[in-house]
């Protein structure tokens, strides 16, 4: 395979020791393995598994404070942007994708960047996680301002690309919100408003941040959008109540979050429902006030869109 003028001076070039960063160093727990029968390797996975849950744990406090300073401007209509490479990458545009059919956010509001784009999804292109300038073209599309929130995603907190694209945020004049998401020790970026670390400990194969790293990336950004959902009035009691009944299985979904709130039967939810263009709130609004569908949503326009108040509570 024949390489081009770039791909041969990296090649040639002697990168950086990353010996001493946490994930990339040895377990001393599974050494053995290749001699491991399969009921040995699942025990051995399970058990550093346990691991990464109190690291989550023990990273409560800044995830929290990373939420509470980026829940003004995501509730003003600030957008939460993820960008990483690699599985961080994937983590992130997961996580995105995610939000609008659990949420019905509009896609803009969670945005997921990942080095090399979409086909970098399920084709590997890790080379170009060592570009410090490779998210700047991406991010500066998004026009990015104060209201916004932006998470760069390092397993190992050293990606030049993560760390580049965060440096340029930081230097702009209005900057985003910016936080490093890590599961290694590391310094905070120069700039960059908040470190957090997930310090996960070396995986069970070396170097594989897949495992312990990707599991505890995937926790850390459900509990950051989900919560910042929660905190814009997305959700009810522990309900999805901006869910939007287009399939069968969220209808049957949207009809039991109506019966749940409202105490009618399955039959008289669906019939609430399809009254409401198949949007829960508004079907709970209907009942609770005795309206049609265009008061219910005129109440709750005044509102802000949350349930709660809308209901008086």
């Amino acid at each position: 395979m024949s390489r081009d003028s770039s791909d041969t001076d990296r090649f040639l070039r002697v990168p950086p020791d990353r010996g001493a960063v946490g994930t990339e160093q040895r377990n001393t727990q599974t050494m053995d393995l290749h001699r491991l029968s399969v009921e040995d390797c699942v025990a051995r996975i399970q058990a550093a598994d346990h691991d990464v849950l109190t690291a989550v744990e023990q990273a409560r406090p800044a995830i929290a404070r990373f939420i509470e300073a980026a829940e003004p401007g995501f509730r003003d209509g600030g957008r939460l942007v993820y960008f990483g490479a690699g599985t961080s990458g994937r983590l992130a545009v997961l996580d995105a994708s995610e939000a609008p059919p659990t949420f019905q956010v509009p896609r803009w509001r969670v945005v997921g960047i990942i080095a090399g784009g979409d086909n970098s999804l399920r084709k590997s292109s890790e080379s170009k996680e060592d570009d410090p300038k490779g998210a700047i073209e991406e991010l500066l599309k998004l026009g990015l301002g104060p209201k916004d929130a932006v998470i760069g995603i390092a397993a190992g907190g050293t990606t030049p690309y993560v760390r580049g694209g965060l440096a340029w945020c930081a230097a702009r004049s209005e900057p985003p919100l910016t936080a490093l998401l890590s599961c290694s020790q590391c310094q905070k970026p120069p700039g960059v408003g908040h470190l957090l670390c997930v310090d996960t400990g070396p995986e069970v194969l070396t170097g594989s941040t897949r495992m312990k790293a990707g599991t505890a990336t995937k926790l850390v950004l459900n509990t950051i959008s989900t919560t910042l959902m929660i905190r814009s009035g997305r959700v009810y009691q522990n309900l999805m109540v901006d869910l939007k009944a287009s399939n069968d299985k969220l209808r049957d979904r949207a009809a039991r979050i109506v019966a749940s709130i409202t105490g009618l039967d399955r039959s008289a939810s669906f019939a609430l429902l399809d009254r409401a263009g198949g949007r829960v709130k508004c079907a709970v609004v209907m009942h609770h006030l005795g309206c049609g569908r265009t008061e219910a949503e005129l109440a709750l326009a005044d509102c802000d869109d949350r349930l709660d108040l809308a209901l008086g509570q």
